[in-house]
């Protein structure tokens, strides 16, 4: 099995935080039809409480989204498992993120994929993501970037999977052209200020079945220009 499929990594969990994060396993995800055991048992591992703010760690396992500066936030607990789980991954995936923010939806991609590319457009939260991710908790199946998360990671392309944390009009394209032809998905927040919705694309050749799932709400994809807000 690869390094950072299904191992716990990090030498900062709390133990006395083991029963919160058991009881958002169980209650958040799970009673709310999180089914997949892998990704359940990531969310169980990984220790949220170190991605969020100081002034918030005793708030970290309840189920909503936390600002974490640079008017961004940390999504919440069963947002990252929904997406996640709409991955199907299987633990021999390069998956690209695209906003890596905190870096905890990273951690829950490297703990289930081969290797993870994350881009973040904010330098701040880029080279504290890194910090955090690799050096701290020691996924060295991690790859941070500060860059236009719009453009992809060409370079790393083709991707089995690829996740969009913050919301576009529609999939961006280049990220599409990045897919692994034979069966890439990737899932994006799709919509604008108002109405956005979970969107699960996979790739067969040049052709991609869509579907969509549920209603949320992540801040605006900004990049390449016709991906701002309105």
């Amino acid at each position: 099995m690869p390094k950072g499929c299904d191992t716990p990594h990090s030498t900062m969990i709390d133990s006395d935080r083991a029963a919160e994060r058991a009881y958002m396993v169980q209650v958040q995800l799970r009673d709310r039809g999180v089914k997949n055991a892998r990704v359940l048992a990531a969310m169980g591992r990984v220790p949220r409480e170190v991605f969020v703010p100081p002034e918030l760690t005793r708030r970290a396992y309840v189920d909503h989204a936390m600002a974490i500066g640079h008017q961004q936030t940390i999504s919440q607990p069963y947002m990252v498992a929904v997406m996640t789980e709409a991955l199907s991954l299987t633990g021999n995936e390069r998956v690209l993120e695209v906003g890596t923010g905190s870096g905890y939806q990273c951690a829950i991609l490297a703990e289930l994929a081969r290797e993870v590319y994350s881009i973040e457009r904010i330098p701040e939260l880029a080279v504290q993501a890194r910090e955090l991710l690799v050096e701290d908790l020691g996924y060295h199946n991690v790859h941070v970037r500060c860059g236009d998360g719009t453009v992809g990671w060409p370079e790393a392309a083709p991707f089995q999977a690829v996740i969009v944390t913050a919301a576009a009009p529609e999939p961006p394209p280049t990220l599409l052209e990045q897919l692994d032809p034979d069966g890439g998905r990737i899932v994006v927040p799709v919509g604008d200020q108002s109405l956005q919705y979970l969107v699960r694309m996979e790739r067969d050749g040049t052709s991609f079945t869509s579907r969509k799932t549920t209603a949320c709400r992540f801040v605006p994809l900004l990049g390449l220009e016709g991906w701002k807000e309105g």
